[in-house]
């Protein structure tokens, strides 16, 4: 059983889905890891970090392969997890600093918007190069995305390579989940819930303690202000739209027109910071001194820190057990939408409940979501819409759409405001983007 991981020095992802990984009751001897980065100081530090894991659970470290060349490993891979950032903190701080100079003012800019669009851009070509490969030297892999702008990358390769087993995960369902147990103070093992909806905008349609529905005592809550004040967007999102969403209040923020318009709305909506909405926030998690985070890395790669062996929240090593033959499991995945929500487009990627089991992942059939939760996805589907049609066919006119219709971007600019910050991000993003987006 052979899994790569792309983009390995994606330190806090690989780590966790190897500490999963050894988790797992599978033979030792079948457990086979690559490790694949094009940063060779980090993939260093990933190498050792796995070589410990391995080594401190039984696991011959003679089974982990590490390189910058991926298709020096693909071959023969079973399962490939992708997770890579392309660009550096300056193309972050372009996507953050550009659009607030124009009045856009994002918290994390990763998803959906200007930053997330950019993003996009940068991102999408070496994904599709990634999968042109995979579909070369492992073509019946399953592929596990990791990366945002998740559901614009997972349409784009969807449109390009409609038979890759391409799907997107993210842990925003179970960090939400153990949210709300928190601020309920209910036990998170006791919780059950339905979650559907479009990937950092997905929905708790059902809220379930010991089978028991609890969502009005939920609804009730979201009157506390102590609650409110802990995640502003997302509790008055529950109190006017009727139920919670994913992700955090940073996040959900710059999807809709509603927190992030005025100086006193972005005062009430973003108190203490963070990922409570804080503006340009993105750029303190990634502008992280390099020098301490490199001096932790060798802590944990030379045995001198700990490394907790705890189950994490991730899908990732869950899926691939399932798949394996371990039972069935079910998880919220990134997929198209074929039909599973009935009031969503039907060619967009949506986040669903999936039941896993040996060598096959099936979406669950979810129906409407109620109108106005609906709405509000569509509103940011059509903005991604736009954007895979930009990037698919090179056409700058597509993401100027892509962004007339972006939620926050609209609700703050007029069209030409926006044309002009378009046309400034692509000409300070020019050494990160194709050539083809130049010719014009």
């Amino acid at each position: 059983m052979k899994i790569t991981f792309i983009g390995a020095g994606s330190l806090i992802f690989t780590q966790r889905l190897l500490v999963d990984l050894a988790r797992l009751p599978f033979p030792r001897e079948r457990i086979e890891v690559a490790l694949v980065d094009i940063n060779e100081r980090r993939l260093s530090y990933i190498t050792r970090i796995a070589q410990r894991i391995f080594a401190e659970n039984g696991i011959p470290i003679e089974r982990i392969t590490a390189t910058t060349d991926r298709r020096a490993v693909l071959e023969g891979s079973q399962y490939v997890f992708i997770s890579i950032l392309v660009g550096d903190i300056e193309a972050i701080r372009k996507d953050i600093e550009i659009p607030l100079r124009y009045g856009v003012d994002q918290c994390i800019g990763d998803t959906i918007g200007p930053g997330g669009v950019f993003r996009a851009l940068r991102t999408a070509p070496v994904i599709l190069d990634i999968c042109r490969d995979i579909v070369e030297l492992c073509p019946k892999a399953f592929v596990f995305n990791y990366t945002n702008p998740m559901s614009i990358l997972c349409w784009v390769v969807k449109e390009e390579y409609p038979s890759l087993r391409f799907y997107g995960l993210c842990h925003s369902v179970q960090h939400t989940a153990r949210q709300i147990a928190e601020y309920m103070g209910w036990p998170l093992e006791d919780l059950e819930y339905w979650v559907a909806g479009i990937n950092h905008q997905a929905w708790f349609l059902e809220l379930r303690l010991r089978g028991r529905d609890v969502y009005p005592l939920l609804r009730e809550k979201a009157w506390d202000p102590e609650i409110a004040k802990k995640d502003t967007t997302r509790v008055e999102m529950l109190k006017y739209l009727g139920y919670f969403v994913t992700e955090s209040s940073g996040h959900n923020s710059e999807y809709n027109p509603w927190f992030r318009k005025r100086p006193d709305l972005l005062q009430r909506f973003t108190p203490g910071g963070g990922w409570n909405g804080e503006t340009g926030f993105i750029l303190k998690l990634y502008g992280k001194d390099r020098e301490s985070y490199e001096q932790e890395l060798e802590r944990i790669a030379s045995g001198t820190e700990p490394i907790s062996y705890e189950e994490s929240e991730e899908y990732g090593m869950k899926i691939i057990y399932a798949l394996e033959g371990g039972g069935i499991f079910r998880a919220n995945i990134n997929l198209p939408n074929r039909g599973t929500i009935t009031n969503l487009p039907p060619q967009c990627v949506v986040e669903v409940p999936c039941f896993v089991e040996k060598g096959r992942i099936r979406p669950a059939f979810v129906g409407d979501l109620p109108l106005q939760l609906a709405a509000l996805n569509r509103m940011v589907v059509q903005s991604q819409e736009m954007a895979v049609h930009g990037i698919l066919e090179k056409r700058r006119d597509y993401i100027y759409y892509a962004l007339y219709y972006d939620p926050l971007t609209a609700a703050v600019l007029s069209l030409d405001e926006i044309k002009k910050m378009v046309d400034d991000m692509f000409e300070a993003e020019r050494e990160y983007l194709p050539n083809e987006w130049y010719h014009s």
